[in-house]
């Protein structure tokens, strides 16, 4: 057994696991270890570019070893100071990084021990993209003194972080950025050959965690999100679980899950979006986190029709009215009424989540359900609302592991063919528009 793993073992037999019930606190925080989160770090706040939370968790005097978790929200750091008996560090949750006064700085991971010597300047805290607590254990405790210095400005952090948060990790081969992706997610270990079909796990994880991951420039809370509004689309409910706890540990809102599922409804209907919710309130009540959630909705009966249609007009225009109004009976109206009033105005308007976020998961939701005739008009909106070419490219590669090649690729070619399908829909429609003055229109307008 290696010294990190000794000094953890030691340090869980000395103080015990805790259960974070991150209802009681201000900011939602994930839970990314068994250490108890504590309060927010007010008293050191002056000391800290971001928010953290301290949790003392050893009190006794003729022990006399200070030991506490100090967990920073991402992109937080303290600032460059130094002890005077120096300092262990034990990294316990998420990814964060070390660094000492003119050295290289190192990326943590849980397990990862840093052994500080008296007196040398140094700073600790969170990955740009995650959440970080690590053990803090001061040395010397009789005579040890901290000295604070300058903050940690942010052209030093983004230098300190950049080789390893560049492109997505691809500096890193496909192996080291798995079991990094993999313990953020779950707080395990990658690519355990355990378990009764180990070379399938070790191609899936290898896939997802290592490539899947790094492919395109979406952060890890959003893919988190797509990944779990894939699989309740798919109805992979122990799966849903799973990544729900996971896109918990990457600082999604328990609100932002809510509202992604939420959101799949109008395209996967009600019931499976019920069984969908029960897998992640199961997560939800597993974390301490109370039930219901705070609501979100902003329309009332009377004007979820008027709010909706301020949503989905300048997105889609009267296409589906167009579409619907021969259906017989004279229903088609009904039916784009019930579209507008549920899907904008019941959904769409509600808060937790932007309309570029709703309208990047209701694409993917699409994608994994194969609806290409949806797809194309919610392409259009996608990009009107800000989400470009290669951020839809980037969300298919990132439901491509659940819905196999053959499903991704023929969304891809979609994307691809954008902007020949709706020059030639432009075509189309303004010829039909006028066929009642031809000279109206030019086939080479």
């Amino acid at each position: 057994m290696n010294l990190k793993r000794i000094i953890i073992a030691i340090t869980v037999v000395l103080i015990g696991t805790g259960n974070i019930n991150a209802q009681d606190m201000k900011t939602e925080v994930p839970k990314i270890s068994d250490f108890p989160i504590g309060e927010e770090n007010t008293g050191y706040a002056q000391y800290f570019t971001g928010k953290s939370w301290l949790a003392p968790l050893t009190t006794s005097k003729e022990l006399n070893v200070p030991m506490s978790n100090v967990t920073f929200e991402p992109g937080c750091r303290n600032n460059w100071h130094s002890h005077t008996g120096g300092q262990l560090l034990i990294a316990v949750g998420g990814v964060g990084y070390y660094q000492e006064r003119g050295k290289a700085a190192r990326r943590l991971l849980p397990g990862d021990v840093v052994e500080i010597a008296p007196n040398v300047e140094h700073w600790h805290g969170a990955a740009p993209d995650s959440w970080f607590s690590h053990l803090a254990i001061a040395c010397n405790p009789q005579t040890n003194q901290n000295t604070w210095l300058e903050v940690v400005n942010d052209e030093e952090y983004a230098e300190a972080v950049k080789d390893r948060n560049s492109k997505n990790g691809k500096d890193e081969n496909r192996i080291e950025l798995c079991k990094e992706n993999y313990t953020q997610l779950f707080g395990g270990e990658a690519l355990t050959g355990g378990g009764t079909d180990p070379e399938m796990m070790d191609i899936l994880q290898k896939y997802i965690f290592g490539e899947v991951f790094r492919t395109g420039d979406l952060d890890i809370k959003t893919r988190e999100m797509i990944t779990c509004v894939s699989l309740a689309a798919m109805q992979q409910l122990p799966q849903l679980k799973s990544h729900a706890g996971a896109a918990l540990n990457t600082g999604v809102t328990p609100i932002e899950l809510r509202e992604a599922i939420y959101q799949c409804a109008p395209i996967i209907g009600f019931p499976k979006v019920l069984n969908a919710l029960g897998a992640i309130n199961s997560t939800f009540t597993e974390r301490g986190i109370k039930l219901p959630l705070e609501k979100q909705e902003t329309v009332t009966e009377e004007d979820r029709l008027e709010k909706g249609l301020a949503i989905q007009k300048p997105l889609y225009g009267e296409a589906m009215k167009e579409l619907l109004k021969d259906v017989p009976g004279g229903m088609g109206a009904d039916v784009a009424r019930f579209l507008t009033e549920v899907h904008f105005g019941d959904f769409q308007t509600r808060s937790g989540l932007n309309t570029q976020t709703r309208e990047l998961l209701t694409f993917c939701v699409l994608t994994v359900i194969g609806a290409e005739p949806q797809l194309q008009s919610h392409l259009q909106a996608n990009l009107k609302v800000g989400n470009s070419k290669e951020t839809l490219t980037a969300a298919v590669i990132q439901c491509m592991p659940y819905i196999g090649f053959p499903a991704a690729i023929k969304v891809l070619d979609i994307i691809k063919k954008h902007d020949t399908f709706f020059h030639k829909s432009f075509i189309d429609t303004t010829v039909l528009a006028n066929l009642h003055d031809p000279g109206k229109v030019s086939i080479n307008d």
